[in-house]
């Protein structure tokens, strides 16, 4: 059996102020601390070596028993984690000030339990925690069985089954809506946008539900950003990108208008604004697009945004959403120049980076390289994509990648090997829940170029191809295949003898006029 990796991933994520603490901590155990020695070695591997550890400390006796004490070393760092950030997030200062509400109660030290319940349910109120507003409220009330056995009403019980019952409704509200946001995103994770009319009618399903479709149907303010966001998803996956917009707007001002909310949703906040970078984009609107990358990087520093999982999702969609900028824009150079800062950041999160961010890292850097025409090093990044198919994962990208492998294939004139190909790619496109035609000619234009025929005639299949492709992608769900290759600049710059990159810029100048 392989060894275990996990310790080794731990170690490995602490920073420089969590392995101080760490080390303070067990300075002021008393006893042996072999752990500190297996912590010291692991710390200093790059991979996960178990074999160069137990030779490390063959002589050692507590060698023998290495896989307790690796457990023992695991529990004792998320315990010293737990003790480093027990004041730093919201919901361990609302743990930690419930556990002294339940000391001072079991010491019979009601009027200062009360003082304890008072404050924290205060901070439970301004940031929307409902579940510790309503283990408060539980408190509350023992405290006030205690006061009314003591002769004290000052309260009265009605007033805090109220309060009970509207806590318990906004729970409820809010865990509606998450329900909704799972299914939408199980759609655009697994295909990035509606593929036929299933899709289509399961996310229209959505957005006629009474909580997303009603008016005030949202009573916090956290089930209002959630609302918003899921009306955003629901548009983006059906490629309405202008609604998207308008919806991750309301989503980001909604969050803005209560900072404390803000600052505990730090995912869906970057995520709200990496949608809106993406709409921009794929609206051509490329000055905001920019400001809106520049906004997720001016997140970083910023101490709610300090958690590494923060940082890797402000890595991953900065430098996602300017490559595909530059991409969509033909600027492909700038792409390139992005690469150095991607691949250390890769190597720094490693692991931490999702299987989608790395699907996307790699398609667009294939991308980039394809536009300045370095076709054998796109066709590594594209392999990279297709050898590592996931069947439940954004599919788009898959079935694109099989087009964008064949159109690679027909500049590197690897003929022989596109005629396998092209059965290959048209068996999966076949195979794939779609419901648009524009695979299809290009798999038949591209069949008939991979004869290797002249120049003459590859223009005159060329000419034909445009008229045929220019017409079915006014149809707004043929064109989606702009979004991931712009073939229409591609067939333009053959039949003009003028760079891939050079027909992208005045296509995009078109449309801005």
């Amino acid at each position: 059996m392989k060894p275990s990796n996990e310790l080794h991933n731990l170690i490995k994520s602490l920073s420089k102020s969590e392995k101080r603490f760490f080390k303070l901590n067990s300075s002021l155990q008393s006893g042996d601390k072999n752990y500190l020695k297996i912590f010291d070695f692991i710390e200093g591997q790059k991979k996960y070596d178990e074999e160069s550890l137990k030779a490390a400390f063959n002589n050692e006796i507590f060698i023998k028993h290495l896989p307790s004490e690796k457990n023992h070393l695991y529990k004792l760092i998320l315990k010293s984690l737990r003790s480093y950030y027990s004041d730093q997030t919201i919901s361990s200062q609302l743990k930690q000030e419930i556990k002294n509400v339940e000391i001072l109660y079991r010491k019979a030290l009601f009027k200062e339990c009360n003082k304890f319940v008072n404050r924290a349910k205060k901070v439970a109120e301004e940031h929307e925690k409902f579940y510790y507003q309503f283990e408060l409220l539980n408190w509350e009330k023992r405290l006030l069985e205690e006061a009314y056995e003591s002769g004290i009403f000052t309260r009265n019980l009605d007033e805090l089954i109220v309060e009970e019952q509207d806590v318990v409704d906004k729970l409820r509200n809010l865990a509606e809506y998450h329900v909704l946001y799972s299914r939408i995103n199980y759609i655009f994770r697994s295909g990035g946008f509606t593929r036929n009319e299933a899709e289509r009618a399961f996310v229209e399903e959505i957005e006629d539900y009474h909580l997303i479709k009603g008016k005030n149907t949202a009573i916090s303010t956290r089930a209002t950003t959630i609302c918003y966001y899921i009306k955003g998803v629901c548009s983006a996956s059906k490629r309405d990108y202008e609604n998207a917009l308008q919806f991750f707007q309301k989503t980001k001002s909604v969050m803005e208008l209560k900072p404390k909310i803000k600052n505990d949703l730090q995912q869906r906040y970057i995520a709200t604004l990496n949608f809106m970078m993406l709409c921009y984009i794929d609206l051509y609107d490329f000055k905001n697009a920019e400001a809106t990358v520049n906004e997720i990087k001016q997140l970083e520093g910023k101490k709610a945004f300090s958690a590494i999982d923060t940082k890797v999702r402000i890595f991953t969609s900065t430098n996602i959403g300017e490559l595909q900028l530059y991409n969509r824009k033909g600027e492909f150079e700038k792409s390139l120049q992005l690469i150095p800062a991607i691949e250390e950041g890769l190597n720094l999160y490693e692991e931490k980076i999702n299987k989608e961010k790395q699907l996307l890292f790699t398609y667009n850097i294939a991308y980039a390289y394809f536009g300045v025409g370095d076709f054998k090093v796109a066709l590594k990044y594209i392999n990279i994509v297709l050898n590592d198919n996931e069947k439940q994962l954004r599919q788009d990208i898959y079935s694109f990648s099989r087009i964008f492998n064949l159109i690679i294939h027909f500049e590197l004139e690897n003929h022989d090997f596109m005629e396998y190909d092209l059965k290959s790619t048209a068996r999966f496109l076949n195979k794939q829940p779609k419901d648009y035609q524009v695979e299809r000619l290009l798999i038949s234009n591209i069949k008939m170029l991979a004869k290797g025929e002249s120049q003459a005639q590859q223009l005159k299949i060329f000419t034909a191809f445009h008229v045929k492709l220019v017409e079915l992608l006014k149809d707004d769900r043929e064109n989606v295949i702009l979004e991931y290759f712009d073939i229409l600049a591609w067939v333009e710059s053959k039949i003009n003898s003028i760079r891939f990159a050079d027909a992208i810029i005045v296509r995009v100048g078109v449309k801005l006029r």
